[in-house]
């Protein structure tokens, strides 16, 4: 940019402008990227985790419903076996999202210990 033919004031202002682009520079170079902040800390993003959690839900339920039904149509007896065994699924499902909760959250305890034993 041409600054010889500016006026007094104005050759000030890009001064300090260049100043400060200079400083926020230096704060930007110091500070950790955002992406970096953003990221996942596990292994699997947050999405994937719920998927796979609300999947073992689901397949429990889903299991249980279909040997209650294979039980009725086999031994004649149509909605017990199915009522049993869909509360023996989701009670599955929901040990299996209770075990499952709780692999992730010990395997992210231990490497949050590792990161600050460094």
């Amino acid at each position: 940019m041409v600054q010889d033919d500016l006026p007094e004031s104005d050759k000030e202002w890009l001064e300090r402008r260049e100043k400060l682009s200079q400083r926020l520079d230096a704060v930007k170079s110091r500070q950790l990227p955002q992406s970096s902040m953003l990221a996942p800390k596990g292994g699997l993003s947050g999405m994937a985790a719920g998927l796979r959690i609300a999947s073992e839900f689901i397949a429990g339920v889903v299991v249980g419903a279909l040997i209650g039904y294979g039980i009725d149509t086999f031994f004649g007896t149509r909605p017990f076996g199915l009522i049993v065994f869909l509360l023996l699924g989701f009670a599955a499902g929901v040990l299996n999202v209770i075990r499952s909760s709780a692999r992730t959250n010990t395997a992210e305890m231990q490497k949050d210990a590792d990161n600050s034993s460094k």
